[in-house]
């Protein structure tokens, strides 16, 4: 139970239905579809999609999705892969040649072809009860009559502005500026792209004007891209990757996503007794933080798209792996900075979850990578262009190195907790690099200090990443003196540290839902 007198959230309970995501608007809008007939795809397609009218800087049809879902009736969890794929004409060679050691992040060269749209089109074909046009309705409508800006959105964008080129300052600033918090956003180019995806399907964007607008755009940049890596790019169904802890299963997204990892950090820290440590001093960050240090860096040597991957998954989440990297760690002494990471720090990145009537359940987490992904747009419809292939290494022989027709190692990961074989929660943790990291955090939040999900959500957070130990303000200093008496770089966190959703399915019927306050969204049920 909360304490009632100081300022927080309770979590939202409700037995028919449940969204939680970074914006109202969407949670309604997913609500209302549930209210409609539809299912929890369909809610979680609606929401999706006006999310990247709400937060444009976060997420937008330019981008990529992950996905796991339950469906009715059915205990199984399906995985969806909604990342687009480099563009043939990519090649780390002739990007080296150019003098370049790492991949650019505002350049057409980071740009590779968005997911999200055919894995939408294939969910709605494959699981959802209502048509594409019913669904796209209220993005399509939003997109028109306009979204005001809320008050994270309208402090991110303000960040992201100067790395808007070209086309995306016509598209995304208000005569040169940043839109002020309540200043309406409208977008009605992508209003009439997804009026065609409504009516076409995947073909309305991979294919004639959109697609030709798309690909023009990027050509003019410099890009590599043709009309045929749009045309054939595909999502694909997979299974989850998971790790027990605690008697709870933590389902993930399998590689090129980085959920590994998270498992990776959770089976570490099992070697470790948390539940007697405070949650929020300096005994348990100094343990996560080694444990992420560690985790992190056995992902950016093996984590890559699968079909390049030179040494299984099954190495990552084998129980010998967490025992000799534990074994690595001292309580008393934290290990050397980290290597770099392999893709940029970032934390632009919507995740939303939806549990319907009948119990099915969708985890998606949706992004552009960057904020407002590499800064540029398609001139016509103001299409985004994601920086994903900022994920890729160029360094020769790597499993990740670039090359076209290639999927990047992504950050983005939909999370999952199953026991005794039931699905009990969906859940997500937006950031970055920093996912694999919330995730433990709310998981060991949960089960090693028995916080409902609103208040694992609310905890401070902090994160070893490549230039120290960030820390939200929410730490005392006591705990940061200490912190740094442990040999840990300890800096503050540039900004709130991920972004949180989760879904509670109890026993009894009862959903449970919390929603970050660090962005601007709520968990709403009906």
């Amino acid at each position: 139970m909360r304490d009632f007198e100081t300022p927080g959230r309770s979590v939202v309970l409700a037995l028919n239905g449940m969204c939680a995501t970074s914006h109202p608007l969407a949670a309604q809008t997913a609500i209302g579809m549930l209210q409609a007939g539809g299912n929890a795809v369909d809610a979680a397609i609606a929401a999706a999609v006006l999310l990247g009218i709400c937060e444009p800087q976060m997420t937008g049809i330019g981008g990529d999705c992950f996905v796991l879902m339950k469906p009715a009736g059915d205990e199984r969890v399906i995985a969806l892969n909604g990342s687009g794929r480099a563009p043939a004409g990519l090649h780390s060679e002739d990007l080296r040649a150019r003098g370049l050691a790492a991949m650019p992040l505002h350049s057409a060269d980071a740009v590779t072809i968005p997911g999200a749209i055919d894995a939408f089109c294939r969910l709605s074909t494959d699981w959802g009860r209502l048509g594409l046009d019913e669904v796209l309705a209220p993005a399509i409508r939003y997109a028109e009559e306009g979204v005001p800006v809320a008050p994270r959105t309208a402090l991110d964008w303000a960040e992201a502005t100067p790395d808007l080129q070209g086309a995306a300052r016509q598209h995304y600033l208000f005569g040169g500026a940043p839109p002020r918090v309540g200043q309406i956003f409208r977008a009605p180019g992508q209003a009439e792209v997804l009026r065609r995806i409504a009516a076409e399907g995947r073909k309305g964007f991979y294919e004639g004007e959109v697609a030709e607008d798309m690909v023009a755009s990027l050509q003019a940049l410099g890009g590599a891209h043709t009309l045929e890596d749009f045309a054939s790019n595909s999502c694909t169904y997979g299974d989850p990757v998971s790790g027990s802890y605690k008697g709870v299963e933590l389902l993930e997204h399998p590689p090129n996503g980085q959920g590994a990892t998270a498992i990776l950090m959770l089976n570490i820290l099992s070697h470790f007794d948390l539940a007697p440590l405070d949650p929020f001093g300096a005994e348990r960050a100094h343990l996560e933080a080694e444990a992420a240090k560690l985790a992190y860096d056995a992902r950016n040597r093996f984590i890559a798209d699968p079909d390049h991957m030179v040494r299984a998954i099954d190495y990552m989440l084998a129980p010998e792996t967490a025992r000799r990297l534990a074994a690595l760690i001292d309580p008393k002494r934290a290990m050397p900075d980290p290597a770099p990471l392999s893709e940029a720090v970032h934390r632009d990145t919507v995740y939303l979850t939806v549990v319907d009537r009948d119990r099915m359940a969708v985890s998606l987490i949706y992004s552009v990578y960057h904020a407002f992904g590499s800064g540029l747009a398609s001139n016509r419809f103001g299409i985004n262009f994601q920086n994903r292939g900022a994920g890729f290494t160029l360094q020769a022989g790597h499993p990740n190195e670039a090359a076209g027709g290639k999927r990047p190692m992504h950050t983005i990961i939909p999370g999952m907790l199953r026991k005794n074989s039931n699905v009990i929660m969906p859940f997500g943790v937006m950031g970055g690099a920093y996912q694999p990291t919330g995730h433990v955090r709310f998981v060991t939040n949960m089960l090693d200090y028995g916080l409902h999900p609103q208040a694992a959500i609310d905890g401070p957070r902090c994160f070893a990443g490549a230039t120290g130990l960030e820390v939200e303000r929410g730490y005392s200093e006591r705990v940061k003196n200490q912190l740094a008496a442990l040999g840990h770089r300890v800096i503050p966190a540039d900004g709130p540290l991920g972004g949180a959703q989760a879904i509670g399915i109890g026993e009894d019927g009862v959903l449970t839902g919390g929603s970050d306050p660090r962005k601007d969204g709520c968990a709403l049920g009906y």
